[in-house]
């Protein structure tokens, strides 16, 4: 059975939402967004995805909630980034819900994962009386990822890198709550190299460099990743090295 996720990134067009250490909440939010969006859809079957917004657009509340509604969406995510003076990242259900609730459990897995990779400070899980958890038919989400008005939070919302583990930390609580499951390979398969040089990284994330391998070196690939909107492969070392067929090609 296929999972209907509704994505909704908070604010867009004439709203920027919050503001701060030149960054707009909008900005941040679509971002963090289309990499949900590109992760399940590159890396999980059986995943139907509905956005609020794929640009800088402003739909109202009540279109999001509608849509979602109208759709027959089995979860509904919005993201967001706080501010206020505060630091760190909570995340939020619809104040009448039980802790223990489903959309509780839900939420429960979702902080957990998003907590181990956001690296900001745990300022809990929380309950609001919120436009799109409140008028949603589905279990409903929302997670601050973050002060803007925070020099330390807003810094790190200006790496690409965080905001992939950012997604893909939501990524892997939607996994574990939903038990979504990876999409199948043919198995491994051998890459050699095509430049003359090239970095490889020892996590997923494009500014983990970690050596140069050269020409001709031959890898053997157990996954296949999307980090920052490319295409990245984990080498059964446990290294990781660009997909770009311009500097890789299979064997």
């Amino acid at each position: 059975m296929t999972f209907k996720l509704f994505l909704d990134p908070g604010h867009g067009g004439s709203d920027p939402g919050a503001e701060g250490n030149g960054l707009k909440e909008k900005n941040i939010t679509l971002e963090i967004s289309k990499n949900i969006h590109d992760i399940l859809v590159d890396e999980y079957s059986d995943v139907s995805i509905k956005m609020s917004r794929t640009g800088d657009t402003y739909p109202t509340l009540n279109q999001r909630t509608d849509e979602a509604n109208a759709w027959g969406a089995d979860f509904f995510l919005s993201i967001h980034i706080n501010s206020g003076g505060g630091e760190g990242y909570e995340d939020y259900i619809y104040i009448d819900l039980s802790n223990r609730s489903e959309t509780g459990q839900i939420r429960d897995d979702i902080h957990t994962a998003v907590i181990k990779v956001n690296d900001l400070n745990d300022r809990g899980e929380k309950k609001g009386d919120l436009d799109v958890l409140r008028d949603t038919t589905m279990p409903a989400v929302l997670t601050e990822n973050g002060f803007i008005d925070n020099a330390n939070d807003a810094a790190k919302m200006k790496d690409p890198s965080w905001i992939t583990e950012v997604a893909r930390g939501h990524v892997n609580g939607l996994e574990k709550a939903f038990g979504l499951k990876r999409k199948s390979t043919a198995g491994t398969f051998l890459i050699r190299v095509k430049a003359d040089s090239l970095w490889y990284y020892n996590k997923p994330d494009w500014n983990a460099k970690a050596g140069v391998v050269h020409k001709d070196e031959v890898f053997t690939v157990v996954d296949t990743l999307t980090v920052s909107g490319s295409k990245m492969y984990k080498l059964k070392s446990g290294n990781y090295i660009t997909a770009n067929p311009d500097y890789v090609e299979k064997v």
